[in-house]
């Protein structure tokens, strides 16, 4: 008996090949509506696309062929799938927790340089050594570190805070050459003062290392008070109580940069006034020597902020020295001229006659020629960035005599010449990515920029402008990363005279005219908010 049913077709399931995960796993077709498919919008799902990675390096190691590659195809090849590998793969390295890379393309870039200068051995040669000998770690030079813990913040040092010290790739930092070596026999006080401070600038951009650098700063701290109690340990030879208080003076600086930077600078001053009265000389020590300029170096350049009194005095610049030193990115010459600027200028509100009148102009003049005539040389001929950072600081010290002895303002032409020059080259670094050691010079061409002449330069092919304000932000910014100091407030001083600048020009008044009380241009805006400035 025929049958008169029609003979039903089998329903075709048709595949969702974009489809979200929900509807894959529960094997249910998926509409692919975007941005949430129409079943995972129902039941309030997470609706995320089901995608899977797949290795060509895996499908090899098995013998696989991956894709439409190896020997498939449509015609009477075979169909197995299987491919016959010729290649040795080598086996996936396990990844511990304690692993890490010994080197970056950075890393690799600068011995690639160098390499082709022939100042380094060959970086198939470094690679080799590397990969025979594995890296040298921090605990085998300083073993003291192995009972102490945090060894991390050491290599933080070492790695991220020397090279930050100076202001070119071919300087050698102090903080590495002079207190590295003097570390290794040095007590663990010193050791934990230099993790305190690496801990700390590490906190600035992972909060979760602040707590350690507390930590540690307080132990610091404690032991620094048994130093100081025993007074022949003070006035020994060692240099251990210089260079912790240095490390304490640096995380302070870095931290807050608060007044508590000037207390261990002052409790500095005295220990070395007593060293040398009992005629311990610093020369005799390579880190006594480097620890004192570090802060007499401090003490002056806070001073042209703040215009306070000198702690150190200028015992500690050669009137003769033009060698530009690798830290402070300038010759002693220069920063003793600096030093007199600063007490002429102070001379200057104490004048009653006109004798004294004809005496200040006198000196003034000198130092003015001092200034124009001073050359400032490179121990390395060849180090033309560290030579353009002196030059920087020469121009920021005709910009500083010129505002603290002769009343130029924003608007003087001879200073809006000098901040142009400043900030040209500062944009000339930031191109270069080489922004380090020229907070002083960056300070001192933003807090004299002219209001009412922002634009520095026009692009010559696009017609595009570079403002003052936004060229200094910038190099802030850029310097929160490349340097050990106190950007934020350095930054929020800056802030502080641009908006007082603005409000008076708001209220239509003449500042300027306060030079009829006393003040120059300087000490009307910039030394009432920059108390306790470090601008080393």
């Amino acid at each position: 008996m025929a049958s008169d049913a029609t003979p039903q077709t089998k329903k075709v399931k048709s595949r969702s090949h974009h489809g979200c995960s929900n509807c894959r796993k529960s094997r249910l077709k998926c509409d692919e509506r975007k941005p949430v498919c129409t079943r995972c919008w129902q039941k309030d799902l997470p609706c995320t696309p089901d995608t899977t990675l797949k290795w060509e390096s895996d499908f090899h190691s098995r013998g696989l062929a991956f894709g439409r590659t190896g020997v498939w195809s449509k015609g009477s090849s075979p169909k197995s799938g299987r491919t016959v590998d010729q290649n040795v793969y080598s086996a996936y390295p396990a990844i511990e927790s304690w692993s890490f890379l010994h080197g970056d393309f950075a890393t690799l870039k600068r011995l690639y340089e160098a390499d082709q200068l022939g100042t380094e051995p060959r970086v198939v040669d470094r690679i080799d050594r590397f990969a025979t000998q594995g890296p040298q770690r921090s605990l085998a030079l300083f073993p003291e570190l192995d009972g102490l813990g945090n060894s991390l913040f050491f290599d933080y040092y070492i790695k991220h805070i020397c090279p930050r010290t100076i202001s070119s790739l071919k300087s050698q930092s102090p903080f590495a050459t002079v207190l590295l070596p003097y570390c290794a026999s040095a007590s663990p006080t010193v050791l934990k003062a230099i993790q305190a401070l690496a801990a700390c600038h590490w906190s600035q951009t992972n909060s979760t290392h602040q707590a350690v650098g507390l930590r540690l700063k307080n132990q610091v701290l404690n032991d620094l008070r048994h130093m100081i109690n025993n007074t022949a340990f003070v006035l020994s030879a060692d240099p251990e109580v210089l260079v912790v208080i240095m490390m304490l003076c640096m995380y302070e600086i870095v931290d807050h940069c608060d007044k508590r930077w000037i207390v261990h600078m002052q409790g500095a001053k005295d220990i070395i006034r007593l060293r040398r009265q009992r005629l311990i000389s610093s020369t005799e020590h390579p880190v006594s020597s480097f620890a004192e300029r570090f802060f007499a170096f401090q003490d002056v350049m806070g001073r042209t902020a703040c215009a306070k009194a000198d702690l150190f005095g200028p015992s500690y610049w050669r009137d003769n020295d033009q060698s530009i030193d690798q830290w402070m990115g300038c010759s002693p010459e220069l920063v003793s001229i600096l030093f007199s600027i600063m007490d002429l200028s102070k001379a200057r509100r104490e004048l009653v006659s006109d004798s004294d009148q004809v005496t200040f102009n006198i000196k003034a003049s000198l130092l003015n020629q001092r200034l124009g005539n001073l050359v400032q040389e490179p121990d390395d001929a060849e180090d033309e960035t560290l030579r353009t950072v002196a030059e920087l600081k020469h121009l920021a010290c005709r910009v500083y005599l010129n505002c603290a002895l002769y009343n130029a303002r924003p608007s003087t032409s001879l200073i809006k010449d000098h901040v142009r020059k400043i900030l040209k080259t500062v944009f000339m670094f930031l191109e270069q990515g080489l922004v380090v050691n020229v907070m002083w010079p960056i300070f001192v061409a933003a807090v004299e920029l002219d209001p009412l002449d922002d634009e520095l330069w026009s692009d010559e092919t696009t017609g595009t402008p570079t403002y003052g304000r936004a060229l200094v932000l910038r190099a802030l910014d850029v310097m929160t990363k490349s340097s050990v100091s106190s950007v934020s407030r350095t930054r929020a001083v800056i802030n502080k005279v641009w908006q007082a600048r603005d409000f008076d020009l708001m209220k239509s008044s003449d500042k300027g005219s306060s030079c009829a009380l006393g003040y120059n241009d300087w000490e009307w805006y910039v030394v009432p908010v920059s108390d306790a400035l470090s601008l080393a």
